[in-house]
């Protein structure tokens, strides 16, 4: 990722984390795919109303899908309101589609949704990793650095 698209992402007015997966995977390689959404998806996703936790990513006849991720019905839809899981299609070039297929066939590794954010031309992009799982010692590795952050941060403070 370069440093313009780190910008973007700082940017964007929505930014959607999947907090889980940072914890429970190690990133081995990340993409950044469109969404195919209804008019009140992108409403809903605009107003922060949608949560990546127990989503995945799957291949289906060559096309990449996100399930279980949950977008809430927006507001002021009436009956054109959009069902809240469900499952969206992503859009990536075939040879990225084919990269991933073969990568996550390996056993451990899996393709996750990490964050969903707005694109300057307001159109809505989700960042996708190739993950391999975490095992138990790593999750309490990653635990004990986060609070030996959060000690430094503390003292820095203090002084």
């Amino acid at each position: 990722m370069n440093k313009q698209e780190q910008d973007i992402r700082k940017k964007s007015p929505v930014q959607i984390r999947n907090k889980k997966a940072s914890f429970e995977y190690y990133f081995v390689d990340t993409y950044t795919a469109g969404m195919v959404l209804t008019g009140t998806e992108i409403k809903s996703i605009r107003a922060g109303k949608a949560s990546l936790v127990d989503a995945y990513c799957a291949i289906e006849k060559g096309e990449m899908w996100v399930k279980g991720m949950n977008i809430s019905p927006y507001f002021y839809g009436s009956f054109t309101n959009h069902q809240a899981k469900g499952d969206r299609k992503l859009l990536l070039k075939k040879r990225e589609i084919n990269h991933l297929a073969t990568e996550s066939k390996d056993p451990g590794f899996t393709i996750v949704p990490t964050l969903i954010f707005i694109d300057e031309h307001g159109r809505a992009k989700m960042d996708i990793a190739l993950a391999r799982g975490k095992k138990e010692y790593d999750k309490r590795q990653t635990l004990k650095e986060k609070e030996d952050r959060r000690e430094m941060d503390r003292a820095i403070k203090h002084y």
